[in-house]
């Protein structure tokens, strides 16, 4: 049986490979594809970790690996288009 948070490593997954046939389908470049991917999956984190978290929210070591994340995926955007 299929649970939710299955679906949403599901949805991340799907994301991630969606972005990267962006990039190889299309004028896009790579990167900016797989961007776009982490973008969508980003989402996906967002709904799963704060919308219907699995655990209490009160927990700080969620709050900061929600952090981290958006920090390298920052990080990857600036290393990326900032030359």
């Amino acid at each position: 049986m299929v649970d939710y948070y299955d679906r949403v490593l599901a949805g991340i997954a799907a994301s991630l490979a969606g972005g990267l046939v962006l990039g190889v389908a299309t004028s896009l470049q790579l990167h900016t594809g797989v961007f776009v991917g982490a973008l969508v999956a980003t989402g996906f984190v967002y709904d799963a970790m704060f919308r219907n978290p699995p655990l209490p929210t009160a927990e700080p070591e969620r709050v900061a690996a929600v952090l981290v994340w958006h920090a390298v995926l920052f990080a990857l955007a600036l290393a990326v288009y900032v030359e």
